[in-house]
C-alpha cells in the first residue's frame, strides 16, 4: 500500500472538473482522460472484465478465490471534481509530522490552513499531509476513493491468501453534480450491495443522506432609461432581493447542522431585465423536504400577487433522496463495514450525510450502496487536504470488508 501517495497524485494531475451546464455525459470531455486513464490501469494490476462505456463508466471485476458461494459486493467512487472550484494544475504539497500548527499553502497570497478555524486539523498531529498550493482544489474528493479501491484491489490480487468472494469495482463521471448513478448500469455491475468511498472523516460511516433538489428562479424585469423609469422600470434584482429575503433567514448551510435542513443559494446573476437565482433544497425528512419545495413556491406566488404580474418563475427538479429507506432492510451490509472498522481499530462513527454521493441513487436503483470514509477533508476549495494514513486505512477497510464477507456469508 505504499504506492498510494503516488496513485493519488497521479489522479489529481488530471483536470476532471465537471459541468452542470453541460448536457453531455460526461459533462466534460477531460474526464475522458482520466477515465482511459483508470481502465489501462485496471488491466495492468491483473483486474478482470474491464470495461469503459460510452459515458465514461468503469467496471472492473476482481474474480473470487474461494470455492464457495460468496455474495458480489462492489466498491465505487467518482472520479469527477466540483465546478465550484478549479481543479487545473492542481500543484499538491506535502507535510510530514504535522506539528498542529498553521500551514502556509500560499504565502505570496496568505492562503494559511489553520487548525483554528478547521479544528479536525488537530486529528492528524504527526501525519503526513497532503495539502493544495492555495491555488486550486485538491481533489481528494473523490480521488482519494479511486486510489483506495484501486490500491485494495492490487493489494488483494498480490495476496491471494486473503480469502474473498467475487468483488466489482466502479468509477463514476459527474457526481459532483449530481449525475453520477444516473447511467450507472446497476444490471450490469451485477453486485448484491456495494459500498461508496466518498466520505471524510476517519470512521465515517453513513447510510442516511439528504432529500435533494435543485432550484432555478428567474426573476424578470422592465429596462428603461432611469430619467424617465417613474411607474415603468421593473428592477428584478431587487424583486428577486425580496424573494429571497422571503425564505426562513436561518435555514441555510452556516446556520444548520445534523439532521436539519436548509435552502442553499449557491448562484445568483442579475441585471434589470433579468435575474437567476440557484437554490439546492436539502432535507432528510421526506416530509420537511415537500414542504420547503412547497414554500418557495408559495413564496413566488405571493410576491407576484402583490406586483400584480407573473414577475418570478420557478423550475424545481428532484436531485436525489434518502438512501436510509433502501439500506435498512439490509443492514448487514453497514453491519460488516462497521465490523471491518472496528478490527482495525478503527472507531465507526455511524452519521447522516450532509449531501449526497452516487450511492443514494443506486440505492433506488436497486444496489443498496452506504457510504466509508476516503479521508479528505474541507472539499471543493483551496483548503482541501487528506492524511496519508487516511488513506492507507479505507484502503485497509476495503481488503476486511471484502474478507470478512467471505467469512461470514459463504454458502
Amino acid at each position: 500500500m505504499q504506492n498510494i501517495s503516488d496513485r493519488f497524485l497521479k489522479y489529481v494531475s488530471f483536470d476532471t472538473q465537471s459541468d452542470p451546464g453541460s448536457d453531455t455525459v460526461p459533462s466534460t470531455d477531460k474526464q475522458w482522460n482520466i477515465a482511459r486513464y483508470l481502465a489501462e490501469e485496471l488491466k495492468e494490476i491483473g483486474m478482470e472484465d474491464v470495461s469503459l462505456d460510452d459515458n465514461a463508466y468503469i467496471m472492473a471485476t476482481l474474480p473470487s478465490n474461494v470455492d464457495y458461494k460468496v455474495p458480489v459486493i462492489g466498491f465505487i467512487a467518482h472520479f469527477d471534481t466540483s465546478p465550484d472550484y478549479t481543479a487545473k494544475n492542481v500543484k499538491p504539497q506535502f507535510h510530514e509530522n504535522y506539528d498542529g500548527g498553521d500551514i502556509v499553502l500560499n504565502k505570496s497570497e496568505q492562503v494559511i490552513l489553520s487548525p483554528s478555524y478547521f479544528e479536525d486539523l488537530l486529528l492528524y498531529k504527526g501525519q503526513t499531509l497532503i495539502t493544495t498550493d492555495g491555488t486550486t482544489l485538491l481533489g481528494a474528493d473523490d480521488k482519494a476513493g479511486v486510489a483506495e479501491i484501486v490500491t485494495a484491489m492490487e493489494y488483494l490480487i498480490k495476496h491471494p491468501e486473503i480469502k474473498h468472494g467475487k468483488i466489482r469495482v466502479g468509477f463514476t463521471p459527474d457526481e459532483e453534480i449530481g449525475r453520477g448513478a444516473h447511467k450507472f448500469d446497476v444490471e450490469k455491475f451485477g453486485a448484491e450491495w456495494a459500498y461508496t468511498m466518498d466520505g471524510s472523516e476517519v470512521g465515517e460511516l453513513e447510510y442516511e443522506n439528504f432529500n435533494a433538489a435543485g432550484a432555478e428562479i428567474t426573476v424578470h424585469g422592465k429596462i428603461v432609461h432611469p430619467g424617465y423609469a417613474k411607474g415603468k422600470m421593473v428592477n428584478s434584482m431587487l424583486i428577486a432581493t425580496d424573494f429571497i429575503k422571503s425564505l426562513p433567514e436561518h435555514e441555510i448551510p452556516q446556520e444548520t447542522t445534523g439532521y436539519e435542513g436548509f435552502f442553499h443559494l449557491h448562484d445568483m446573476k442579475g441585471s434589470v431585465e433579468k435575474t437567476v437565482l440557484q437554490y439546492i433544497i436539502r432535507d432528510h425528512d421526506m416530509t420537511l423536504f415537500e414542504n420547503r419545495k412547497d414554500q418557495m413556491l408559495k413564496a413566488a406566488e405571493k410576491i407576484n400577487k402583490q406586483l400584480g404580474l407573473e414577475a418570478i418563475e420557478i423550475e424545481i427538479k428532484d436531485q436525489y433522496f434518502n438512501m436510509k429507506e433502501k439500506v435498512e432492510p439490509v443492514m448487514h451490509i453497514v453491519d460488516i463495514a462497521e465490523e471491518a472498522m472496528k478490527s482495525l481499530g478503527i472507531e465507526p462513527i455511524i452519521k447522516a450525510i450532509r449531501g449526497g454521493t452516487d450511492g443514494s441513487q443506486l440505492s433506488y436503483k436497486g444496489l443498496p450502496c452506504p457510504n466509508i470514509f476516503a479521508g479528505g477533508h474541507n472539499f471543493h476549495g483551496r483548503y482541501e487536504y487528506v492524511p496519508v494514513e487516511s488513506m492507507v486505512k479505507a484502503t485497509q477497510v476495503i481488503v476486511k470488508i471484502a474478507e470478512l464477507t467471505a467469512q461470514e456469508l459463504k454458502g
